[in-house]
């Protein structure tokens, strides 16, 4: 007789991720829905259609202000990734030498987003693309940001080969990438969250070579296994078995279908 899988069971990080996944992402269709009415609709630019409702502004700005803040400060309902920064998270091993395997590659990502981004820059400068279409890109990286985190993450299994989000070296850069588009958006509203983002970022950099020893985990059993709290990557695991289990009924059903 087999032995009998152990469900896991989402803990409290995991339902924040996923409730951040559900609200970012009717955030974004609603952004389209707008964006595509005031557009093509009343065929008037996205923004101007967008500061006639100062309400959704103020809502959206909020939000993401808010999720910014307490990555600040401690939090027991947050990433060890991006909490793994602070003193008291820093569970020492009895190891000195600091290994991040991934720190090399910091700079590659870096050299890509930016180039990646300066692409959609040139086109906006251009008239090719508008504000409202920098918006969205913002819009679309903060849902891809929560796929990231809960699904796949290209720049860990291209780039970083860091064992999981607890241990990546860039968590803190998400707002700063997610909010490099608004560079462009020459906006109160826009500019504050990309300042604050960056405010993010510069902090973290900060920690990171004044505290090496906080991002290793050779040197800090917060970033251990037996001690994490997000366990995402067994329900990654759940999904990857399901997809394997999807492409495997379709050889089925093909092969039956090539013998008919």
């Amino acid at each position: 007789m087999g032995t009998k899988k152990k469900r896991v069971k989402l803990t409290p990080v995991g339902v924040w991720h996923w409730t951040r996944l559900i609200y970012r992402s009717i955030l974004f269709l609603l952004l389209i829905y707008s964006y595509v009415r005031y557009r093509f609709i009343y065929h008037e630019p996205f923004v101007i259609g967008l500061e006639k409702m100062p309400g959704i502004i103020i809502f959206v700005w909020t939000v993401y202000f808010i999720e910014m803040i307490f990555r600040f400060f401690p939090a027991k309902i947050e990433s060890p990734g991006c909490q793994k920064q602070f003193a008291r998270n820093y569970i020492k091993t009895g190891e000195t030498d600091v290994i991040v395997h991934d720190n090399n590659a910091t700079m590659l990502v870096a050299l890509i987003w930016i180039v990646f981004n300066g692409i959609f820059g040139m086109l906006h400068m251009m008239g090719i693309l508008d504000d409202g279409i920098m918006i969205l890109l913002c819009g679309a990286y903060s849902v891809c940001d929560m796929i990231c985190i809960m699904f796949f993450c290209p720049f860990q299994s291209w780039f970083l080969k860091n064992k999981c989000c607890s241990a990546c070296r860039i968590y803190n850069w998400d707002f700063a990438m997610m909010f490099t588009p608004l560079f462009f958006v020459e906006k109160t509203y826009t500019w504050s969250l990309l300042v604050l983002s960056m405010l993010l970022l510069v902090r973290w950099e900060i920690t990171f070579y004044r505290h090496p020893e906080r991002f290793s985990e050779h040197t800090n059993a917060y970033l251990k296994c037996s001690n994490c709290t997000e366990k995402l990557c067994a329900h990654k695991k759940q999904l990857h078995r399901l997809w394997k289990q999807i492409e495997e009924y379709s050889e089925k059903k093909l092969k039956r279908l090539e013998i008919k």
